[in-house]
């Protein structure tokens, strides 16, 4: 037990894409004090996306967001709010054509809080005991790569760009013919890191051998906070990637600066934009290509404020247009939506 604590601690101390949150974002607190100061708000960023709550920064509804992107680019979907029965959910999830696997999650979410995958009705008890808010049911994308794609376009221009690209490569073990599926476990930092999640969900497999060569996906959510390791993936980005989500973007009214979580069939898929978006998420998202294993802290911290500078000056530039900056009510109410998500 201590020595696993140790373990641990020493692995979040050494790799700074674990650190607390706020030591990360430090530096982007403060920033976001002088670009306030400018732009005599402290909501500055609402005006960054006028068609999402907050521009995307607190308290917006994910499915309202979602239905922003076109069609052709988004699994299906619905929104169910509690209270509700398990059979009444499986009853909707049967009328609106959707099949298992499905994914389950929050409404209002952060950094992978009760996003589950839900494998058939007996999943949906034990996910409708934990949850007391509206909740998304989606399609689960059986395709085999999954990104996070950052693109932002200034309003007074007709093109965008993708700045960031981020891969993600689930949790995952392979085995070896000798050892347990907990002691491929426990070797691995990162699933170290889900040590309580990870026990409680393979307990019934904890001591099978695991064949030689085969690999199993422990966590099939791609959030850096389950386990998932986020690779910087930037060398894919194209002119002709840029033109392909300016496309999809020209699609989403009042979109202007955020992050699509999507799967594609490959990586030409991808820069043809080929894609199904899972999440379109707006001025709170983060150019997750920055957590890649042994990046640099300062050039992490240098990109976020290089993202900030693009948004307050997206954000400056509606507002000339006529776009109001979020009040202080608003801003208040915002929070509570987001604080009672549990």
């Amino acid at each position: 037990m201590i020595g696993r604590a140790w373990r641990i601690w020493w692995i979040k101390l050494l790799h700074w894409e674990f650190w607390p949150f706020g030591i990360v974002q430090l530096p982007a607190f403060l920033y976001w004090l002088w670009l306030s100061f400018r732009a005599r708000s402290f909501f500055f960023f609402s005006a960054s996306n006028p068609s999402i709550l907050s521009g995307g920064m607190l308290g917006e509804s994910k499915y309202d967001a979602l239905l922003l992107v076109p069609e052709r680019v988004r699994p299906r979907m619905l929104l169910i709010t509690p209270p509700a029965s398990p059979s009444e959910v499986d009853e909707l999830i049967q009328q609106h054509g959707l099949r298992y696997p499905l994914i389950f999650k929050p409404d209002i979410g952060e950094r992978g809080w009760m996003v589950r995958r839900i494998n058939g009705p007996n999943d949906i008890a034990a996910y409708l005991s934990l949850i007391r808010i509206p909740f998304i049911v989606q399609d689960f994308v059986d395709l085999p790569n999954e990104f996070g794609v950052f693109y932002t376009r200034y309003p007074q221009e007709s093109d965008g760009l993708v700045t960031s690209i981020t891969g993600k490569k689930m949790l995952s073990v392979v085995g070896n013919g000798k050892l347990s599926l907990g002691s491929l476990i426990s070797m691995n930092p990162r699933a170290l890191l889900q040590w309580e999640k990870l026990t409680a969900t393979y307990a019934h497999q904890w001591d099978d051998i695991i064949e030689d060569s085969r690999e199993i996906e422990l966590v099939s959510i791609g959030n850096h906070c389950l386990g998932t390791t986020f690779l910087n993936a930037n060398h894919l980005i194209t002119e002709k990637m840029n033109q392909s989500f300016t496309t999809i973007c020209e699609e989403i009214p009042g979109f202007y600066f955020g992050r699509f979580d999507l799967r594609c069939a490959s990586e030409s898929a991808l820069e043809q934009g080929d894609v199904m978006i899972l999440e379109l998420n707006g001025c709170g998202a983060e150019p997750a290509h920055i957590y890649h294993p042994g990046a640099s802290f300062f050039q992490g911290v240098r990109t976020i404020l290089l993202h900030w500078k693009t948004l307050y000056k997206i954000s400056e530039q509606n507002h000339r247009k006529g776009v109001p900056y979020m009040t202080f009510s608003e801003a208040r109410s915002a929070y509570r939506r987001f604080a009672s998500r549990k």
